[in-house]
């Protein structure tokens, strides 16, 4: 049976599970943490190893601009359109419209949200071995990108280190594998414990919000993505939509689009065919700064909450929130949870009152999953989109299981 077919077998055996036993199931989620740390497990070396064979494969040093440039503007660009469908779906559907919410509600503790500027800064780390031991991707990145540039142009005296770091890059890709054989059993534990935290009756509650943002996540899956694909790729979009279950089912249930990379790059390359060396510079890069399904539901929890207490918006708020949460998607982590930090950061931009992060709290969680999913399908897209601008799509590997 197909890895995707299991996981979906678990996702539904861990909902009926989770409603059954309902705060009880909480004993089940040890089962999904052990599944999420052996997948974090795999993070830093994965990204690390990847990114410096990817970049010291490219001899080319114009080459390594382009794809830079191609990855950073078809991010920006998707990131863009997402929270647009977002904005477009919550003035059509209205999903808080009649809440006449009391300003008494009490907003969770957040950290201060970083700016632009500030997460710039922190991109140079200070201490290379802090930034591998705190798992801080972003930094990972740029050193790893530094280094790889660096035994690139040593010649054959880096040849050694490069050789080392491709055969750890190989192993950690048949770790991947090994780890994922066990997604069935930790996607169980991990929805049986969100089933059974939450219920039903919230989701009643705030029904209509999450309609429209998995409405929208369709939409940017289904429309946006496989339209981009057929128009500049030239392929079948049955293709990606194929490729994208695996690593989308992981996305959902695990809620971390950086905990789904190892899954994300293996499937680019088996079913996509996404060479190694684009799929080692995309991805990571994609994990770290491309949040298009986050994007798409600060749209609409933006505008759910100015509808629950009452706020009007004009077109210069609009535009304000397509701005803010495009930028600020630079410097957001791939894990969960992050998104409702940088909805703070979107609320203060155009005056919306902090207290309705209260209300979206409360299921953030169930739609922290669908969001990270159309994260990492957007990854997928645009590993495809660059493969294809360089010539080096080539057909998937044979006998892969879809």
């Amino acid at each position: 049976m197909a890895l995707w077919k299991k996981i979906l077998i678990g996702m539904l055996l861990g909902a009926l599970t989770g409603s059954f036993l309902g705060e009880q199931a909480v004993m089940l989620e040890p089962i999904g943490i052990l599944f999420l740390n052996l997948i974090k497990m795999l993070i830093v070396p994965l990204v690390f190893c990847s990114l410096i064979v990817g970049v010291s494969s490219i001899k080319d040093g114009k080459k390594m601009g382009r794809l830079g440039l191609k990855s950073f503007v078809l991010y920006l660009l998707t990131t863009a359109v997402a929270i647009t469908v977002g904005l477009l779906l919550a003035s059509v559907l209205q999903p808080g419209r009649g809440m006449d919410l009391a300003t008494s509600i009490t907003a969770p503790v957040m950290s201060e949200p970083q700016t632009l500027i500030q997460s710039l800064l922190n991109l140079i780390p200070q201490n290379p071995v802090a930034a591998l031991a705190e798992g801080n991707i972003l930094q990972i990145i740029l050193f790893a990108l530094a280094l790889g540039i660096a035994l690139s142009q040593s010649g054959e005296k880096g040849r050694a280190a490069i050789t080392a770091l491709e055969s750890l890059a190989e192993a950690m890709y048949k770790l991947t594998a090994m780890v994922m054989r066990l997604a069935p059993v930790g996607v169980f534990g991990l929805i049986a414990w969100v089933a059974g935290k939450y219920g039903f009756e919230v989701l009643l509650s705030l029904g209509s919000v999450i309609i429209a943002v998995y409405i929208g996540c369709l939409v940017q899956v289904l429309l946006v993505y496989t339209g981009i694909i057929g128009l500049l790729a030239r392929s079948n979009p049955v293709l990606y939509l194929k490729a994208i279950i695996n690593p989308a089912m992981v996305a959902f249930s695990t809620a971390s689009s950086s905990g789904t990379l190892p899954v994300t790059i293996r499937h680019a390359q088996e079913d996509l065919g996404v060479s190694k060396s684009v799929c080692g510079f995309v991805l990571p890069l994609g994990a770290t700064i491309n949040m298009d399904g986050t994007a798409l539901y600060q749209g609409v929890t933006a505008l759910f909450i100015a509808q629950a207490f009452g706020v009007s918006l004009d077109m210069v708020d609009y535009f304000t929130i397509i701005t803010t949460a495009t930028l600020a998607s630079i410097g957001t982590a791939g894990v969960p949870g992050a998104g409702l930090i940088m909805l703070s950061l979107v609320l203060t931009s155009v005056g919306l009152p902090m207290e309705g992060l209260a209300i979206i709290a409360g299921v953030d969680r169930i739609l922290d999953m669908a969001r990270t999913s159309v994260n990492v399908c957007g990854d997928m897209m645009v590993s495809m989109i660059v493969a294809k601008s360089e010539g080096e799509l080539e057909a998937p590997s044979a006998g892969t299981v879809i």
